[in-house]
């Protein structure tokens, strides 16, 4: 179906592909992983035209094409749903998928037309997804099943899918796959990229991995384990789980007391109560949408608190402002980086001050920034915490989501937090910058830290935490021991079975 042949790409002095060449077998699942910043996301965008190689060739159905953009892509039959959907809040389902692929004039634009057959679409697949719906209305599952809707709405016959499941919960990833071996088996070519190795095993049939730019393997995912793979995307043996001793609580540093805090529909958090101790992680488990937000960002003073007291360290701080709070000792790690957690257009080394570019050494008494000092910082962050490539000139745009994360984590470790608000530490991650950012947590618990943890990564969140709650409609609704409770009953407490 596709055929990359030689394919190099360079953005600057940063070599992204280099002599790159996959084969795509027709009506296959075909994944492409490797850690971040190998090249994947890269090579796939020069397939639809979103970049042009430097050098090398393109085969479609063993014809060789001339790709100049996205235009030309979709022509053949390519489309591709990245990782940041691209979609308009404000405008419908249909008109979402309708927009860039109007037929006639304004005037004469058929939108009942177009949704009649965007249902006939969603049916065949089981997408379940209303065209007259407004995409603001619709979870970050439901706003991924209309990127797939709009592709297949423009006649594509292969699919790039740039790390579909890292915003999906368990029971959606579960939904999706079945979507994609329906589209399969209808004789649809599917590239997914992705870090996670217990999903290319359950949903691929040919595996290429990906290291330092260029392809260093290609496999049949039925010849292969998560441990060969790990060790050929990273270049040695990879720790697949979590190691860590049992944790040593101190006093409570955190208190929680009968918080309500509203969201979008109604009130999100109604009467959350619970304790984090120093030296321990307390983590947090429950589909997406159930009040980890609004908790999380009313901790870190983002959100607005209606009913209840927040304690820290004896002290009610309850709507303090992000930057009082931050004064006391608390750090955030925000589940959306982009919009919470960088200046994408800044520099890393701004990027790297951000919350502490007020006070020393940062800034002297007289107000001025100090740019050793800001030097300082940033090649601290980058050195400790592997930000590649390691340049405090780039914009925080120019990374990888990887280490764009890790750059978030360094700059708030930095800060030697009491207490650290972690949300969503490891998404879009691969797999050897997980294990190092699972070991750095475990070091700051070790160090008599407090970490209160939400992951929609169950697993993790399992492995990780001393103690588990589980969260549903805006409610704890218990609390367990997670080296002595199953997956399969922690999920079903999230669900309310």
């Amino acid at each position: 179906m596709l055929e990359l042949r030689n394919i190099t790409k360079t953005f600057g002095d940063v070599t992204a592909n280099n002599d790159v060449s996959i084969k795509v077998t027709k009506g296959t699942i075909h994944a492409i992983v490797g850690e971040n910043g190998a090249g994947k996301s890269t090579i796939m965008r020069i397939a639809y035209g979103f970049y042009s190689a430097d050098s090398g060739e393109i085969y479609v159905d063993g014809k060789k094409v001339n790709i100049r953009g996205p235009h030309d892509a979709i022509a053949l039959g390519i489309g591709m749903v990245h990782q940041h959907f691209m979609l308009v809040d404000t405008m419908t389902v249909a008109e979402n998928i309708v927009l860039g692929a109007e037929t006639g004039s304004a005037v004469s634009l058929d939108l009942n037309e177009a949704g009649r057959r965007i249902r006939a679409l969603s049916d065949e697949l089981k997408l379940n997804i209303d065209p007259n719906a407004y995409i603001e209305d619709l979870s970050v599952g439901q706003q991924q099943r209309v990127e797939l809707l709009k592709a297949l709405y423009r006649n594509a016959e292969l699919l790039i899918l740039d790390e579909p499941t890292a915003v999906l919960s368990p029971q959606e990833v579960e939904e999706f796959f079945a979507i994609l071996r329906r589209m399969r088996s209808q004789g649809k070519t599917i590239i997914i990229i992705t870090h996670k190795l217990d999903e290319v095993l359950a949903i691929s049939d040919e595996v290429t991995v990906m290291r330092d730019g260029k392809a260093v393997g290609n496999v049949k995912t039925g010849e292969t384990n998560a441990k060969d793979l790990a060790r050929m995307i990273v270049g040695r043996d990879v720790l697949l789980r979590v190691e860590k001793a049992d944790s040593h609580p101190g006093d409570a540093v955190l208190s929680v007391d009968s918080l309500q805090v509203p969201g979008r529909h109604g009130s999100s958090l109604n009467g959350v109560s619970f304790d984090v101790h120093a030296g321990e992680i307390v983590g947090i488990a429950g589909i997406e949408g159930n009040g980890q937000t609004e908790l999380i960002e009313a901790l870190a003073g983002l959100a607005k608190v209606t009913g209840g007291t927040v304690s820290f360290g004896g002290k009610v701080v309850t709507n303090r402002s992000a930057r009082e709070l931050k004064e006391l000792g608390i750090a955030h790690i925000p589940e959306d980086r982009h919009k919470r957690g960088l200046l994408l257009a800044s520099d890393l080394a701004e990027n790297s001050i951000l919350g502490v570019h007020y006070r020393p050494p940062v800034a002297s008494s007289a107000g001025l920034m100090d740019s050793s000092a800001i030097n300082k910082r940033v090649g601290e962050i980058i050195q400790n915490f592997d930000v590649r490539p390691p340049n405090p000139a780039l914009p925080a745009k120019s990374l990888s989501g990887g280490n764009q994360q890790k750059l978030i984590i360094g700059r708030e470790f930095e800060l030697n937090p009491k207490l650290l608000l972690v949300s969503q530490p490891t998404r879009g991650v691969d797999i050897g910058a997980i294990e190092f950012i699972h070991r750095k947590l475990i070091a700051l618990r070790d160090s008599g830290s407090a970490v209160l943890l939400v992951s929609a990564e169950l697993e993790e969140v399992t492995a990780l935490a001393d103690r588990l709650m589980v969260i549903r409609e805006g409610k704890i609704v218990g609390e367990v021991d997670p080296k002595r409770t199953s997956v399969e009953d922690i999920g079903l407490m999230m669900t309310g079975g």
